[in-house]
């Protein structure tokens, strides 16, 4: 298993919740984490898990697609313009920065 998981299952630190879950969907959580021999706390705690890494996952998606974008608009300024030492100068430090 993941080694992000199983800090996450690990018995340090835990808070007990109340939630609440329609009765259908709690059933199919207990045949999933049986399926898997953990109890139900472990199963939701890896179910929550994984979605909080899938959602960091897209946000640095996001960013880099953001930062690529304005690196292309940089890259075709300069292969347009061409020899501009203060706008290369600016494509330095933008590159710098994104380090």
């Amino acid at each position: 298993m993941n080694s992000c998981l199983d800090e996450v299952t690990s018995p340090v630190d835990t808070k007990r919740v109340q939630i609440r879950i329609p009765a259908a969907l709690l059933a199919k959580i207990d045949s999933l984490a049986h399926e898997e021999k953990i109890n139900r706390s472990q199963f939701i705690q890896n179910v929550v898990q994984l979605y909080i890494m899938e959602k960091e996952a897209q946000s640095l998606q996001d960013k880099l697609r953001v930062g690529y974008q304005i690196m292309a608009e940089l890259n075709l300024t300069l292969a347009e313009e061409g020899n501009d030492a203060e706008l290369l100068e600016s494509y330095e430090r933008q590159l710098a920065e994104a380090e």
